[in-house]
C-alpha cells in the first residue's frame, strides 16, 4: 500500500490493500468478500487502532452532506466527511455543532469512534452529538443504531473503536449557529486553580490552558466565547494572574502563529474560532506525537499537581500539554463515561524512544485518579488495568461479536485492549 504512513509519521500500517469506494454498495461488497478489513479516516490516530494485516477502505470519497432536517434539528452525513467540510455547510444554513476537537481535519467518524472532544464545562466529547449512525457489518449488511430504539445500543455504538464495522452515515444533532470571539492570556500560574479551577473554566464556553512545563505556570490560556453571553469587547486586564496576550499565539512557544483561528477577541462564526487551527493550514506542530489522560474533574488539580512534581523529565521532551474539560456522557466506551472529566494533553517531539519511558512515568503519577488514556494515542497501561476502567466492556464485547462474530474488523490493538481476558 502506497503511503502507508499516519499523519504524524510514526505509525506504519502494515495492510497490503488499500481500497476507496465510491458508493455504499461497494463498501458492502468490499467487506463482504474481505477476510480481515478496517476503515481508515484522515489518519490522525497515533496507534495501531485503524490498522489491518490484510485491507484497509477509506470513505474519503464519500463525503456528501445528505440532509439537514430543520424540524428536528438534525444533519445526516456520509462516513468520510470531515469536521471542516460539514461546519461550513451547515454554517451557511443557521447551524452549528455544539463543540468541534482543536483540528477540522478530521473525519467525524473517526473522532466519534474514539471519543475524541473539544472543550467546554457543559460540552460533552464529539460522539455525544451522535443520534443515529449506519454500519456495514462484517456480512456486508447495513444496520443502524438509534437513540429512537428501545434497545440502547447505541450508546455502546458510538465510541465503536473501529469494532462494529464501517460507518457510512451518521446522523447529528444541530444547534443554532453562533459567534465566538477568542481571548488569549499569557502566564497562568498553576497554583490558581486550586482555589478557582470552576471559575476559570466556566469563564468561557471553551478554555484551553497551554504549557511546556517547563515552570509551574501555564504559558498561556485560550478563551472562546460565545458573542451572545459576553461582550465581544471585553477583555480582562488580568485573569487569575494571566495578562493579556498582546499579539496573537500559537500553542506551541516559538511557532508562527499565521495557521491559528483567529483571536484577540475578534468575532467570527463557530467552526472558524472553536479549532484551535484553520482547516486550510497545516495543524499544529507537524511531527509529533501525541498521548492524552481524562482523570475525573474533581482530581483534575491534584493530578496536574503530580504532573508538575515531573515536569524536569517532561519538558525537554515536549512541544505543549493542552488541559480541557469534558460533560460527562453515558456512551459505553468513551473515557467520560459518567463522569464530567479533564483531558491533559501532551504534544512531544518526534523522539519514541524518550517518549517510550516517559510514558509510564507520567501513568504512575496519575494512576491514584483513575485515569483513562485517549482510545487513538499513545500510551503505555496493561491491558488488565486499561480494562478495569471501563463498567460497561462485558456489554461492549458482546455488541462487538454480534456485528462482527468472527472478528473480521478485529486487530492486534481490540484483542490486546478489548478482547483480551474475554470469556
Amino acid at each position: 500500500m502506497e503511503n502507508n504512513r499516519n499523519w504524524a509519521g510514526n505509525y506504519k500500517y502494515s495492510a497490503a490493500e488499500l481500497h476507496v469506494p465510491e458508493t455504499v454498495e461497494q463498501v458492502q461488497e468490499w467487506v463482504a468478500r474481505s477476510s480481515r478489513i478496517k476503515a481508515l479516516g484522515t489518519r490522525h490516530s497515533f496507534n495501531g487502532i485503524a490498522d489491518c494485516t490484510e485491507s484497509l477502505i477509506s470513505l474519503h470519497k464519500l463525503n456528501r452532506v445528505i440532509e439537514i432536517d430543520h424540524k428536528r434539528n438534525k444533519v445526516t452525513v456520509e462516513g468520510g466527511i470531515r469536521y471542516g467540510d460539514l461546519s461550513h455547510e451547515l454554517y451557511g444554513c443557521g447551524y452549528a455543532l455544539h463543540n468541534l476537537a482543536s483540528l477540522p481535519h478530521i473525519t467525524i467518524a473517526g473522532a466519534c469512534a474514539t471519543a475524541t472532544h473539544g472543550s467546554g464545562d457543559r460540552s460533552g466529547n464529539l460522539a455525544s452529538a451522535v443520534h443515529s449512525m449506519e454500519v456495514v457489518k462484517a456480512d456486508g449488511e447495513r444496520v443502524v443504531f438509534s437513540r429512537d430504539q428501545q434497545e440502547g445500543l447505541i450508546a455502546g455504538a458510538v465510541v465503536g473503536l473501529g469494532g462494529l464495522g464501517v460507518i457510512t452515515q451518521i446522523t447529528l444533532d444541530v444547534v443554532p449557529a453562533f459567534q465566538i470571539s477568542q481571548y488569549v492570556f499569557d502566564n497562568l500560574p498553576l497554583a490558581q486553580l486550586k482555589d478557582h479551577f470552576d471559575d476559570i473554566f466556566s469563564s468561557a464556553y471553551s478554555v484551553s490552558l497551554f504549557t511546556d512545563w517547563k515552570t509551574s505556570n501555564f504559558n498561556q490560556v485560550w478563551l472562546k466565547r460565545k458573542i451572545s453571553d459576553h461582550d465581544s469587547t471585553f477583555v480582562e486586564s488580568d485573569f487569575f494572574g494571566a495578562k493579556p496576550a498582546s499579539a496573537p499565539r500559537h500553542p506551541v512557544p516559538g511557532y508562527s502563529a499565521e495557521n491559528c483561528s483567529e483571536q484577540l477577541g475578534i468575532p467570527g462564526p463557530w467552526h472558524e474560532r472553536l479549532p484551535h487551527f484553520r482547516m486550510d493550514f497545516t495543524p499544529s506542530a507537524g511531527e509529533e506525537l501525541q498521548s492524552e489522560y481524562f482523570v475525573p474533574r474533581q482530581d483534575a488539580y491534584h493530578a496536574l499537581c503530580a504532573i508538575d512534581r515531573i515536569r524536569d523529565c517532561i519538558s525537554p521532551h515536549l512541544y505543549v500539554s493542552e488541559i480541557r474539560t469534558i460533560a460527562e456522557d453515558h456512551l459505553w466506551m468513551s473515557p467520560c463515561y459518567k463522569q464530567d472529566s479533564v483531558a491533559i494533553h501532551f504534544t512531544w517531539k518526534a523522539d519514541w524512544e524518550a517518549v517510550r519511558q516517559l510514558l509510564p512515568i507520567i501513568e504512575e503519577q496519575i494512576a491514584p485518579f483513575h485515569a483513562r488514556p485517549h482510545w487513538a494515542k499513545l500510551f503505555a497501561m496493561p491491558p488488565v488495568h486499561l480494562q478495569s476502567l471501563y463498567e460497561k466492556l462485558p456489554d461492549f464485547q458482546q455488541l462487538l461479536l454480534q456485528c462482527d462474530p468472527q472478528g473480521k474488523f478485529s486487530n492486534a490493538f481490540l484483542k490486546n485492549y478489548i478482547m483480551e481476558n474475554y470469556s
